[in-house]
């Protein structure tokens, strides 16, 4: 193995190592924390400077959009006063691997004067900050994985992980599901499939064709709306589907006389259907498990409202 990869392998080792070791300096302050987050009115301010800031900043993003209101506060603008975006009810969370990181320490009198609680995460357990914490998570590591054991390597990384495990055990304390989550994403995949609505998805030009229509009508009236199926109609009320499918298994069945056959006489009378206000999920787990691409979206009173198709979930 040459000398760059090896470089690599011992980073990875080394970094892994740090990382496996955490999970023995866990101790009941871990579940302090969570519990004290747990019972807090406020928010969760995370804080560090350097590279505890860019890890501070990750855990920030990770604890809001898992449940739990938090946000980043720089120290150096806090102490030039940003620290009235700190509120009596918040829990402060403090990241400095040293524990001795003078643009944290300078926050201390001000947040026990005001009586926030303070979770203190560094590398030194003896050291001020963790001295001074409610609760301190301790991140300790052999050494980082910078050969000259300088740059903060393994222990941002162990800082990364820690605030990952607060994070987690926060989700599990508070049943927090998939659903929870998609309310914190709605631009993603996720938060589209588990909130939005069948009515806001479905076409509603699906062709609407009458049981006694000729099958020859019903071709042109499925091929000009492009998208495979119609809805056979007595009035507004459903009384069937026909898809494409249909059209060409009649075809094979009936040979010459398929145009004198009507639309009632191939149509599905039992087709799925599914409400306006059904969630997008639940039409796409219909579909899946039915091998099927369309649903005929009906109201409580079995009126045609539109269809919904695989390829718009």
């Amino acid at each position: 193995m040459g000398t760059i990869l090896q470089s690599a392998v011992e980073t990875i080792r080394t970094e892994a190592g740090a990382i496996a070791g955490l999970e023995t300096l866990l101790d009941d302050d871990f579940e302090g924390a969570v519990r004290a987050i747990l019972g807090c009115g406020g928010k969760v301010v995370v804080t560090g400077m350097g590279k505890s800031g860019i890890i501070g900043k990750k855990i920030a993003a990770t604890l809001a959009s898992t449940g739990t209101p938090s946000f980043f506060l720089h120290p150096g603008e806090a102490y030039h006063g940003d620290l009235g975006m700190v509120e009596p009810r918040d829990i402060v969370l403090a990241i400095a691997n040293s524990g001795t990181t003078d643009e944290v320490l300078r926050l201390i009198p001000f947040l026990k004067n005001r009586g926030n609680v303070l979770i203190g995460m560094t590398g030194k357990p003896g050291s001020l900050l963790a001295s001074h914490s409610d609760y301190h998570l301790n991140i300790a590591v052999p050494a980082e994985a910078c050969p000259m054991n300088l740059a903060p390597t393994s222990s941002t990384t162990a800082m990364l992980v820690m605030g990952d495990a607060l994070a987690v055990a926060l989700m599990r304390e508070r049943g927090f599901t998939p659903e929870d989550y998609a309310v914190y994403h709605p631009g993603g995949s996720l938060g589209r499939r588990l909130l939005t609505r069948v009515g806001d998805v479905m076409r509603t030009d699906v062709p609407r064709i009458s049981g006694d229509m000729p099958l020859a009508s019903v071709i042109i009236a499925i091929s000009e709306a492009r998208m495979g199926i119609a809805a056979v109609v007595e009035g507004d009320r459903l009384l069937g589907v026909i898809t494409d499918g249909d059209i060409r298994r009649a075809m094979a069945r009936y040979e010459s006389a398929f145009f004198d056959k009507k639309a009632s006489e191939i149509m599905s009378a039992g087709a799925r259907t599914i409400g306006p206000g059904e969630l997008v999920s639940v039409a796409e787990e219909i579909m899946h498990r039915n091998r099927i691409h369309s649903l005929i979206v009906v109201d409580s009173g079995g009126r045609v409202e539109g269809v919904v198709e695989f390829f718009h979930v």
